[in-house]
């Protein structure tokens, strides 16, 4: 029976991940029944979301040290604001499979980009090798193995410094607000330990559901991890290295399926609880087709098998080899843990007793390794989960406005102790 279930769950995967090979377009505005008249924000890219929306929207594309163009999205200012002043700046950092769309597809008063704009800060979205805005290389071609070699490690070695170093060279400012939800989250601290310079370019750095330790996961992808090298073996064997990504297909079975007036709308929210926890009072149904329309972003499979280990070994580590290839490339046959001592930039840790990713033990024991972690900050609602960081109807009164407080805090801090040195 055991075999049969093992061999049904690898075929399902090997599915999904076959399946997610549909080939990726980023301008995705085609008519599908009318629902492009009917909810043209599915099929709006992020900077189209923004101009319809009246907001002044700039694309920059950003080389990392190992060749990949990255490409973010900067909002210079709020709507009603002048372009002129020298604004604070915010970047914001989206999770797995996600794309800088998550931060505005809720509109204007509720993404939490639009509503640092009107607050007054330069708010820059960035978006990781591999999504939908960021497959391209400047020697490798996405169709080619070699450029889906990454996982979340290189994304905090490589591509966040670049993506900060290029805001701060265009803003001429020295340090930044970050703001990060789950695997925003996971690169950042790779980023203060490995590349630990950086840590002083960093006001405050806001983690929401944060995931450094996985070990107690609640949710069924706890069980597909204990075969996460059967799976390796077979994303390997079919040459399956992307994971997931944006499709026309996807975007039209989301307006299709999980519309207002379709019957199979609970099964799009039930899945999206399956994974991150059960909060139906919080999602606005309205909003599925939309978030389907941007989500997944497409990332690699080896970023999906990284996370699979943590779940499994229960630290939080870099990428797991093999004995032979670790003792190659770290010079010892297991993977060595990242030196959260070296993440000294002050942290926020914004977590949800409901969230089935980002566990609060988990989220303990990371609390614990960070030295710097300037307060924890648990979500009043107890149903709160990881996505509802995001999309929750009440995200802005439980989550948002804690934010911009904090960042008002550090700012003026900041104020007082110039007037003090001058």
């Amino acid at each position: 029976m055991g075999e049969v279930k093992l061999l049904s769950l690898i075929f399902i995967i090997a599915v999904a991940l076959v399946s997610a090979r549909i080939p990726n377009e980023v301008n995705k505005r085609k008519a599908y029944d009318g629902f492009e008249r009917d909810l043209p924000d599915i099929y709006m890219d992020t900077p189209e979301l923004i101009e319809y929306y009246g907001y002044p929207v700039e694309k920059h594309v950003v080389e990392t040290e190992d060749g990949y163009l990255l490409t973010m999205h900067r909002i210079p200012h709020g709507k009603d604001l002048s372009p002129a002043g020298n604004r604070s700046v915010v970047y914001l950092q989206h999770g797995l499979s996600c794309s800088s769309s998550d931060w505005v597809i809720m509109g204007p008063g509720k993404g939490l980009a639009y509503i640092l704009a009107d607050e007054g800060y330069d708010v820059w979205m960035g978006n990781i090798r591999g999504n939908l805005y960021s497959r391209a290389h400047a020697w490798l071609s996405p169709e080619e193995s070699t450029f889906w070699q990454f996982t979340w490690d290189q994304m905090g070695r490589y591509d966040l410094p670049a993506q900060i170093d290029h805001i701060l060279n265009q803003t001429g400012h020295e340090q930044l607000f970050y703001v990060g939800h789950s695997m925003g989250t996971t690169m950042f601290y790779v980023m203060g330990a490995m590349r630990p310079e950086y840590n002083s370019k960093i006001i405050a750095q806001f983690s929401l559901a944060p995931v450094g330790f996985m070990g107690r996961l609640q949710t069924p992808i706890s069980y597909l991890a204990k075969f996460v090298n059967q799976l390796e073996w077979i994303a390997d064997k079919l040459g399956i290295n992307e994971f997931l990504p944006n499709s026309d297909l996807l975007d039209s079975i989301g307006a299709t399926l999980c519309k207002d007036e379709a019957i199979t709308q609970s099964l799009c929210s039930n899945i999206l609880f399956l994974l991150c926890g059960y909060d139906s009072k919080q999602l606005n149904d309205t909003m599925i087709p939309v978030i389907i329309g941007h989500v997944p972003a497409g990332t690699s499979t080896k970023t999906i098998i990284h996370y699979a280990q943590e779940v499994n070994s229960g630290r939080f580590s870099r990428f797991d080899y093999g004995k032979v290839e670790n003792l190659r490339i770290y010079g010892q046959e297991v993977p060595p843990d990242y030196n959260l001592s070296l993440v000294t930039a002050p942290i926020y840790l914004h977590y949800a007793e409901n969230d089935w990713l980002a566990n609060v033990e988990d989220v303990m024991d990371l609390s614990n390794k960070l030295p710097n972690v300037v307060e924890k900050l648990e979500v009043s609602d107890h149903d709160f989960n990881h996505l509802d960081f995001l999309w929750a109807i009440d995200v802005k009164e439980l989550v948002y406005n804690n934010i911009t407080m904090l960042m008002k805090k550090h700012l003026n801090s900041r104020l007082h102790s110039n007037r003090r040195q001058s």
